[in-house]
């Protein structure tokens, strides 16, 4: 299952960096069945989680213009392939694989906003030197669960409000057992109703469209409800001093 991790993996135009890949491949669980932080394995994936509140998705929504930039530099990284399954099944094998990725990218990964590593407000690319934004960050996790198996079209690119309303871009994991968030903000992969997230959009699974998720508030925002909700049906940009603009 960890061989899409070994050094010398390439996850994009050109291979990692030696160390990074290196780090990287420290993923794989060691004979003692400790994770790499020493979570232990039954810590990790004692029980498969379930999403009891499903989220509603409605029409067709615009992509980013850095999704939109990032497809024209790498359109198969944005194909749709119809004879994949939309969903995950999510077996305690699956849940460990994602556990897993996500808290191993976040931890190689050394988070930088694009106007400090780009010079360009918005820019979606994989990171490659270790170093990204929040949207380079999710990208590399799904490329890394692609290689492991997973189907792309049941890992959607997804734009939110965060916590204190601004910008950010995770990673949703649409399973049979409801949709979770792989987040470079938390080591945790949570059910998508407990990140206190407001959802916008999130990549479709049938097309090159992506899908509105406008309105669709975790329960744990409640307290800036009010507030997240008339950004969300503003049409001025998202600006987030960490992310650059979403919308």
């Amino acid at each position: 299952m960890w061989g899409f991790l070994k050094a010398g993996a390439r996850h994009s135009r050109k291979a990692l960096k030696p160390s990074l890949a290196a780090a990287l491949g420290a993923v794989a669980l060691n004979g003692s069945g400790v994770l790499p932080d020493g979570i232990s394995r039954a810590q990790a994936v004692a029980s498969v989680p379930i999403v009891w509140q499903p989220l509603w998705v409605g029409g067709r929504a615009n992509p980013t213009t850095g999704w939109v930039q990032f497809c024209h530099r790498l359109p198969a990284e944005c194909q749709i392939d119809p004879a994949e399954p939309a969903i995950i099944a999510l077996t305690l094998a699956t849940w460990e694989t994602i556990v897993s990725v996500n808290q191993t990218v976040n931890t190689t990964i050394r988070a930088m906003p694009d106007r400090q590593h780009w010079g360009v407000a918005d820019r979606w690319d994989y990171p490659d030197d270790g170093i990204g934004d929040c949207e380079d960050i999710q990208l590399l996790k799904r490329k890394l669960l692609v290689e492991a198996g997973l189907p792309r079209r049941a890992l959607r690119m997804t734009v939110v409000f965060d916590e204190i309303g601004e910008g950010h871009a995770v990673l949703m994991a649409l399973t049979d057992r409801g949709e979770f968030i792989l987040d470079n903000k938390r080591a945790a992969v949570l059910p998508w109703n407990q990140t206190g997230y407001t959802y916008l959009k999130r990549e479709g699974s049938d097309g090159l469209a992506w899908a509105s998720l406008v309105g669709r508030l975790s329960p744990a925002a409640a307290d800036v409800a009010s507030d997240l909700r008339g950004k969300a049906i503003s049409s001025a940009p998202v600006t987030s001093a960490s992310n650059g603009p979403m919308l």
